[in-house]
């Protein structure tokens, strides 16, 4: 499996890393707080990790606040006001819904993204090159991958003619993904039909509407709705027969057909670079902000037998990671 590659590159080692929290007052130990969907994962452990690259252990000289959804969008503000309240250091926002809670929480306490969509366009920051303001850290370009996912896909199934979108209508800026994907449909010859879900209770009746209009595979978008119900989103399309694509290989290891885009285990190790930057006295607004330049396609062949596709030899060959 490929290791993501960014814009902006650091070379570091261990053995010439500063002692963790220099910038901070003698004494002190720097607090960080995390805002996501499910910090008790492999993401959350990777920031741990990357944390630890910068010779922060929590519990010793760093304190690490996790505030989880667990999938509800709608909690995030208040949960962002938490972390105000308890004086962090650093906010780490993983995914659009939980920036814009943190940004509409607080204009001083530096921000680092991660996952965010379209940084500039929802407002984050006013470029890449110089963020401005307290945000800083890593976008996912969403926008700029949706004509290669849908292209990954038809290859996957070649048949395939009429692609739905499934997208969180209750998350902020999903809808012009949904559109842009819906333009790249056209430019290769599919229809695509904007299927919105808001709430796991959706689900059910959103396939069942799917296979009522004949689609033949599914584009799913990232929500964090959708994230914490992708093993319910991969039963229900196998029941439909429906060929799903997704962005990150969790989603194939819960039985989706395809994913790709960025290594996100990488991104999360990433964003500790920005915490340790911020930390010892750097401003989010001197922090450029990366973009990944190097992409992950996992492909799940259980699921391509349960669905009778055989995957192309040529897509099994660029493939980073096959689930057999």
């Amino acid at each position: 499996m490929r290791l993501i590659g960014l814009a902006v590159v650091v070379t570091f080692g261990l053995a010439l890393a500063p002692l963790a929290g220099e910038g901070q007052p003698a004494g002190k130990v720097p607090r960080v707080g995390v805002l996501t969907a499910q910090p008790a994962s492999p993401r959350g452990n990777a920031f741990v990790a990357g944390l630890h690259d910068f010779s922060y252990v929590e519990g010793q000289n760093i304190a690490i606040e996790w505030r989880a959804s667990g999938g509800r969008a709608e909690r995030l503000p208040g949960l962002a006001a938490e972390l105000v309240r308890v004086n962090v250091d650093v906010i780490v926002a993983v995914d659009n819904p939980a920036i814009v809670a943190a940004q509409s929480a607080t204009k001083t306490i530096p921000i680092v993204m991660v996952l965010a969509t379209d940084a500039v366009g929802t407002g984050f920051v006013t470029s890449l090159a110089r963020p401005g303001g307290n945000i800083t850290g890593l976008t996912f370009l969403a926008t700029e991958l949706q004509g290669k996912l849908l292209q990954l896909l038809k290859e996957a199934a070649p048949n395939a003619s009429r692609v739905a979108v499934l997208w969180d209508h209750s998350e902020p800026e999903r809808r012009a993904l949904a559109r842009e994907a819906e333009v790249a449909a056209g430019a290769l010859g599919l229809r695509a039909q904007l299927v919105g879900a808001g709430s796991p209770a959706e689900l059910d009746g959103v396939f069942t509407a799917m296979a009522r209009e004949r689609v033949d595979a599914v584009l799913v978008h990232p929500s964090q709705m959708i994230f914490a119900q992708r093993a319910r989103i991969a039963e229900l399309a196998a029941k439909q027969r429906l060929p799903t694509m997704g962005w990150s290989a969790d989603t194939v290891e819960a039985g989706w057909l395809m994913s790709y885009g960025p290594n996100i285990i990488g991104l999360y190790r990433r964003a500790a670079y920005y915490v340790d930057k911020i930390l010892r006295g750097t401003k989010p607004a001197d922090l450029p902000v990366e973009q990944p330049t190097k992409f992950e396609l996992v492909i799940n062949l259980k699921t391509a037998k349960a669905l009778g596709l055989t995957i192309p030899p040529s897509l099994l060959l660029r493939a980073d990671h096959v689930i057999q």
